[in-house]
């Protein structure tokens, strides 16, 4: 059996003998410091491409105590929101010399936990997380804090020492897209929603009940739809609404896509959208203009919610800011109308 060759690691010391320079000479280079010429950085370059050298980012680390790392944690990866804070985060920490790694908890806490010890070992210099559903204890996050690694969270955010959360004003998301259903007539608003032990949910039920208490409608119990906000969700509530002996004439669904979803059963039992039932959505997805009626939704920045959760906790990693001077950012966010509830 022929023995297998390992071929030794090109070192800066080889490159420096290849060249005829100093290694420390080699190394500013390899490290862009100005102080070296920058032809004589463009040679060093070169000559290290062509010999194979890798820069050793283990032993930097251990030099640095620093991995330039961002551990994100996120409960789906589906939808157009996440995938848009994802994009955002990913923006400025590739602008900012930052490596990112992301942890899926598919709306479980123990996922959720798990990821957080793997990036707790990984040593990423910081986390943004978006907690999953059923995440009350956030106990698992506690080794970064004693260990003064910061915390960003966002969009389903809890108060945490020594954190910042990145949020909008669901409360206020709620409330503007049930008042925008009974100020176009509706008396019977429905709400499909998430888990109301999650904050998001809980804060849009609250806007709800709020609106409706201002447009003197009286609260009714089985208009309210708790629901998983995904396809089969949107498809059951559906369902429970065309059971209804007095269906609604508007309805609050605080995920687009289920309320695509819903929004297509009710049509194919001969429903008319707006004219029989308004339909308000919520985040402004891609969906919202692919359907017909097209969506009337909140729309929901999250570019902009990545973008500076990224850059607070840079910032805060860099010594530009501390984490500690903003532990609530809020994002602006609006309410969209379009056809779905115009009528």
């Amino acid at each position: 059996m022929k023995k297998e060759v390992i071929t030794p690691e090109v070192t800066i010391y080889d490159i420096a003998s290849h060249l005829g320079l100093a290694s420390s000479t080699v190394s500013r280079a390899l490290q862009n410091n100005p102080i070296i010429n920058k032809n004589t950085r463009k040679k060093i370059a070169a000559a290290a491409e062509e010999l194979g050298y890798r820069r050793n980012n283990y032993a930097v680390n251990l030099r640095t105590q620093r991995t330039r790392t961002i551990g994100i944690i996120v409960h789906e990866l589906k939808s157009h929101f996440i995938t848009s804070v994802l994009a955002g985060i990913g923006q400025v920490a590739a602008q900012s010399g930052y490596d990112i790694i992301i942890g899926y908890s598919a709306e479980s806490v123990v996922k959720e936990a798990a990821n957080a010890r793997n990036f707790f070992h990984k040593r990423v210099d910081g986390v943004i997380a978006s907690l999953a559903m059923d995440t009350a204890d956030l106990s698992h996050f506690q080794p970064f804090q004693d260990k003064n690694i910061p915390l960003v969270f966002f969009d389903r955010a809890e108060d945490q020492p020594n954190s910042t959360m990145v949020v909008i004003d669901n409360t206020r998301c709620g409330y503007e897209a049930t008042h925008h259903l009974a100020q176009r007539g509706c008396r019977r608003i429905a709400l499909v929603t998430g888990n109301r032990k999650r904050n998001v949910y809980e804060q849009r039920y609250q806007g709800y009940l709020q609106a409706l208490s201002d447009n003197d409608i009286p609260f009714r119990e089985e208009l309210v739809m708790i629901n998983d906000l995904d396809e089969k969700g949107g498809m059951q509530a559906a369902e429970t609404i065309l059971n209804m002996k007095d269906r609604p004439d508007g309805i609050f669904i605080t995920n687009d896509f289920a309320a695509a979803v819903c929004m297509r059963q009710l049509q194919d039992a001969g429903i008319r959208i707006p004219e029989d039932i308004a339909v308000v959505g919520f985040n402004d997805d891609n969906i919202c203009k692919l359907v017909n009626p097209q969506l009337t939704t909140i729309h929901y920045p999250g570019k902009e919610m990545g973008e500076i959760a990224a850059r607070n906790l840079i910032d805060h990693l860099d010594g530009v800011t501390s984490i500690s001077n903003a532990s609530r950012i809020i994002v602006r966010s609006q309410l969209v109308i379009r056809e779905s509830s115009l009528h």
